[in-house]
């Protein structure tokens, strides 16, 4: 007998049919800098950033640790900042030694990894069982890869992961935090949003000596990913954006598999796909990584995503501001194929 949809099918369907036009998306008539400032204000509603900015602190920034890696070839000065009353955020700059003392400030990389056991993924240095692999076998060694690359890089611990998170197990802790964000009008997507741009600040505030604040990255695979679009959208201040693992229309990744109650906003699939949000960044640099086999943020609603963003890149006359890079693999990132175009973004803001 048929009893009709199961309850996920039935959200998915929902979700589908929802997802055809968003209310928010830009329609080809409206301006589109007048359509980007609207839609940061409601995205930046869904997400809970007011209710997280009425509760915050200015960050207060304190150096742990300031040393020389000669082996790897750079600088480390691990600092923390507080971002809201009780929350602090630990992080890692690393900055090339041939440069410390150059006089020149360089780039800066925004290093956030997904569901792992913590910043120092990005650190390439293992912690816990897996991590070796972790660390080198999907390139999530972030910050030591942008430092090879010659340029400066901050390896952030995001909220409920790593030292932020299960500190004994290395397990990210997401679950009941992103439930209870909810019940203050918050989400946990927001709550990583508004580290990041505190981040941006005290980099800005603290660092410029060796950091261009005009030549600011934010990179992440997976959940840092997903933090690096919204973040992006919403912080002009991030010059070039590069989400791995992450873009794809709601309908087919968050919306039809499961995942961890982090990637979730109320309502946002009714004002926006993932396709606007790409959108919201133009006309500045998105690099969008996938992997040609990545089961949980399948392609296909990735190059949808990407085709959605590009009208509002087209419109901008920054058609080659936005590239899709694909793997040959699954979830994880692709250092080789990403950097060469980090690179053409790069040289592109200095012209």
């Amino acid at each position: 007998m048929n009893i009709g949809l199961l309850p996920m099918e039935f959200h998915t369907r929902q979700l589908r049919a929802a997802g055809v036009a968003p209310a928010c998306r830009w329609d080809g008539k409206e301006d589109p800098e007048t359509w980007r400032i609207r839609a940061k204000e409601t995205l930046s509603a869904l997400i809970g950033l007011p209710e997280i900015a009425h509760h915050s602190t200015a960050p207060i920034m304190q150096i742990e640790l300031n040393r020389l890696d000669e082996e790897n070839g750079y600088r480390e000065i691990r600092f923390r900042f507080v971002t809201e009353e009780q929350v602090t955020v630990p992080c890692h700059l690393l900055i090339p030694i041939h440069h410390w003392n150059a006089g020149k400030p360089l780039p800066v990389v925004i290093c956030l990894q997904g569901h792992s056991t913590g910043m120092h993924i990005s650190l390439g240095r293992p912690k816990f069982p897996k991590d070796e692999q972790t660390c080198h076998g999907g390139d999530r060694d972030f910050a030591v890869r942008a430092v090879k690359e010659g340029v400066c890089a901050v390896a952030m611990e995001q909220r409920c992961f790593g030292e932020c998170g299960s500190t004994e197990t290395g397990s990210p802790n997401c679950r009941q935090a992103a439930m209870r964000a909810l019940l203050l009008g918050r989400t946990l997507i927001g709550e990583r949003v508004w580290d990041v741009m505190r981040c941006i600040d005290v980099l800005c505030d603290h660092f410029t000596d060796y950091i261009d604040p005009k030549q600011i990255l934010c990179l992440g695979n997976s959940g840092g990913g997903t933090t690096t679009t919204y973040a992006a959208a919403l912080d002009e201040r991030i010059q070039i954006a590069v989400p791995s693992c992450a873009v794809c229309t709601y309908a087919d990744s968050i919306g039809a598999i499961l995942h961890c109650e982090c990637n979730y906003v109320p309502g946002i699939a009714k004002a926006f796909d993932m396709g606007d949000l790409c959108a919201m960044i133009a006309p500045r640099s998105l690099v969008v990584v996938s992997g040609e086999r990545d089961p949980i943020f399948p392609l296909a609603g990735a190059k949808e995503c990407v085709t959605q963003g590009m009208r509002m890149y087209d419109v901008r006359g920054a058609h080659d501001r936005l590239v899709h890079v694909i793997g040959d693999g699954e979830h994880r990132f692709y250092a080789d194929d990403a950097w060469p175009l980090i690179h053409r973004m790069l040289d592109a803001l200095v012209l």
